[in-house]
């Protein structure tokens, strides 16, 4: 599975367009979401091939986002990279216990991103 179009979601601007300017820079299509709510509906609609998922968020948080979405029949095969500040081992295994295929800690390095989604490319091909 060829990686295309990447939704990115998190409430920070700032984060948000780092993530939106690293990935555009790489080629991929990116469309955004603020908060889980957006990114559910944003799942369902624009079928993304990945989702960086942040945590700590207004109204329903990344987990319970990641949660939905790997848990409902029309987006359960997205994978999900939960992208968040919270680096404590405990919030790693909550995250990967979510349906989260890996998980980074903030600040993202772009490096360790890129690599992490060739690997989705290579592991999938």
């Amino acid at each position: 599975m060829a990686i295309h179009k990447i939704l990115v979601v998190d409430d920070s601007p700032t984060d948000r367009q780092f993530l939106l300017e690293t990935l555009a820079k790489q080629g991929y299509q990116v469309v955004t979401a603020e908060n889980g709510e957006e990114a559910i509906a944003k799942a369902k609609s624009e079928s993304p091939d990945l989702i960086l998922m942040d945590v700590v968020m207004p109204g329903l948080n990344g987990y319970q986002a990641t949660r939905s979405i790997t848990r409902d029949e029309a987006t359960k095969d997205i994978p999900i990279i939960i992208c968040t500040s919270k680096g404590a081992e405990t919030d790693k295994i909550w995250g990967m216990r979510q349906g989260a295929v890996d998980y980074l800690v903030k600040p993202i390095d772009p490096q360790q991103l890129l690599s992490k989604i060739a690997g989705l490319h290579n592991a999938a091909a």
